[in-house]
This record gives structure tokens, sequence and C-alpha cells, in this order.
């Protein structure tokens, strides 16, 4: 293959990165991740996330929040790095990593859509299902480094989780990350004037976006003292400058391997529900990048060439839920070792429930 074909495969994904995902989505997930390290209780988080917190508690708690945010896994990053440097337990941080971009509300919405209920109620079911070996993987290979992050009981106070300022700010942050996810896709020619959105359902995106963070801006500006100010952006350049450079790197990495990867050779394999078959679509799908929803399209079309249900719900699982960007940046934030765990754990289940789910439930 041409190597300048290659390289502007890499190139023309970095572009379509940069262009649709860095304003509205990692802007306010930083933004996010700086506040719940500057205003959140840290007391608060050990007691119910902490190491010292009963499991019974923390990880169906991190499962179901998982759940509500709208973000792909390199977005999430930014909120679980932030929650785990605030006094979370590695097990309910990693659920959060887990279960936030193979289960959450919008991407399960929309894989009903494009793929029919039964794909989204197994991804629900399977994300969920698998989020505590994720969570019990991680506590139990770390387990004497967690020890190392107990604190004494006297430090953690039954105080206030926030003050209501810095309550209103993360949900007005939330909202900001959320909304023109919700919003934008929606058919809203139908109720709006064309030149309100110029007919682009992404030029509406960014609309919704700049309001969104203006007044978030404004009410930050009014509520906060300057200190206070300072300290929220000072953790949001720490999330950014370790972060988002290999986010970069791992895109144009993956257009790469695209372009170099021919797609007869992977419809080839992916037919049936066999083990094989299972891990290999988890493994595309786990070194790829997948932005929030984008999986769906590309599993459907991957269908109509004969691949088969179980290694789409693989593809489903491990494609939002890792990538090549995720590895770089886990390693980074986390380690190597926490990562590669992470890794590990994630491609099994995800082909196991594949597996399963594709000689059971779709089986022929």
């Amino acid at each position: 293959m041409d190597p300048v074909e290659v390289v502007l495969g890499g190139l023309e994904a970095l572009i379509d990165y940069v262009a649709y995902h860095i304003l509205t989505c990692l802007i306010p997930a930083f933004l996010l991740a700086g506040a719940i390290v500057s205003f959140l209780s840290r007391d608060v988080i050990i007691r119910y996330l902490g190491v010292e917190s009963r499991k019974y508690i923390s990880y169906p708690l991190a499962s179901v929040t998982g759940t509500f945010i709208a973000a792909c896994s390199c977005t999430v990053i930014p909120i679980v790095s932030g929650l785990y440097k605030k006094g979370s337990s590695i097990a309910p941080a990693f659920i959060i990593l887990w279960v936030t971009p193979a289960a959450n509300i919008l991407a399960l919405t929309y894989t009903g859509v494009i793929l029919g209920l039964d794909m989204a109620i197994v991804r629900l079911i399977a994300a969920i299902s698998t989020a505590a070996i994720v969570g019990l993987a991680m506590s139990s290979t770390f387990r004497r480094e967690e020890a190392s992050r107990r604190f004494p009981p006297t430090s953690i106070a039954k105080g206030r989780i926030i003050e209501s300022k810095g309550l209103l700010l993360i949900i007005l942050l939330a909202i900001t990350l959320l909304a023109p996810n919700y919003v934008g896709g929606l058919s809203l020619h139908k109720i709006l004037p064309e030149y309100i959105y110029l007919g682009n359902p992404y030029i509406f995106k960014v609309e919704v976006f700049l309001i969104l963070i203006i007044a978030t801006l404004i009410y930050a500006y009014k509520s906060f003292s300057r200190d206070e100010v300072y300290s929220w952006l000072h953790e949001t350049w720490w999330f950014i400058k370790m972060i988002f450079p290999l986010l970069l790197l791992g895109v144009f990495i993956v257009g790469v391997v695209g372009k170099l990867i021919p797609r007869e050779v992977v419809e080839s394999y992916l037919g049936g529900s066999s083990i094989l078959s299972c891990f290999l679509a988890t493994l595309i799908g786990a070194l790829s990048y997948f932005a929030t929803m984008t999986e769906a399209p590309f599993v459907r079309m991957l269908i109509g060439l004969g691949m088969g249900k179980g290694p789409a719900l693989g593809l489903l699982l491990a494609g939002p839920g890792e990538s090549l960007p995720n590895w770089l940046a886990l390693a980074r934030v986390f380690g190597v070792r926490k990562a590669a765990v992470y890794i590990v754990v994630t491609v099994a289940i995800s082909t196991i429930a594949a597996y399963i789910a594709g000689n059971t439930i779709w089986k022929i």
C-alpha cells in the first residue's frame, strides 16, 4: 500500500477526531474532572467509593453511575482519574471506566434503534454483570497498593459531599457534556428553522455547547473566588497535559492501522459465534477508537457483511470501552501495570460474554 495513503489515513482520523470530539466532548470532560477534584469532598468519596467502603455499596453505585454518563472511553478517563485522585478505590473507578462507554443510556438507546432492542438489552446486561469482575480483578491484583491508600477512620468525616455552589457547577458541566450529545442527533429540522443550524446537526450541537459553556463560565466567575477558579483550572490543566497528547497520537495510529488491514480479511473471520470470531471482534474493538454511538453503525455494516451477533456484542462492549488511545492514556494516568490488567480482563470478559450470548440467545 502507498505509504502516503497510509499516513493520510492517520491524518484523516486525527482531523475527524479534532473536529468532532475535542470541543463538545473533551473540553467539558476535562473541566468536569477538574471540578470533581477541586470541589468534591474527599472524605465523602472515601466513605462511599474508597478502600474502606463496602463492596456491595460501592460496586453497584459505580455501575449505576456509569450508565448515566454518555461518554466514550477517552472522555471518561479524565472523570475517572479525577475520582481516583480524590480518594476513590481502584475498583469503583475502573467499574465506571468500563460501564460508562460500554453501556451508557445514550449508546444503549442508539444501539436499540440501529441493531434492535435485543442487542441493546444484552449489551446492558453483559456490561453490568461483568462490572463486578472488573472491580474484583483490579482490587485483588493491586490490593497491597490499595492498602497504602487507606485513610484513618477519624479522617472520614460525615460532612457534606459538596457545597451547593460546587454542586451546581458540576451539574452545569455535566449538562454541558451530555446535552449536546443528546440534542445534536435529533431531527431538529422538523421544529427549527434551517438558518439556526445551517441544516447541519453538528452545527446545532456546537451551538448548544457554546451556550451552555458560556453560561457555566459566567456562573463560575460570579460564584467563586479567584483562588477557587485558579485551583479548578489548575486541576483541569493537569488532566489535559497528562492525557490529551497521547489521545491524539493514539487516534493517528488507529487511522494508520485501519488503512493497513484489508477489509476482506476482517470480514472472513467474523462469521458465526465461535470463540475465535468473538475474540477477533473484541480485539478489533479494543484496538479501534469509537466515539459514543459510532460503534453501532460500524457493527451494523459488519453484520450486513456476515458477522455473527456474538462477535457483534464483543465489539460493542470492547469498542467504545477500549481503544489504543485509551490504552496509552490509561498507562500514563494509572501506570502500565493497571492499564495492562484492565485491558486483559475486559478483553477476556467481552470475548466470553459474546461467545455465551452468541451460542445461547442468538443460537441459530
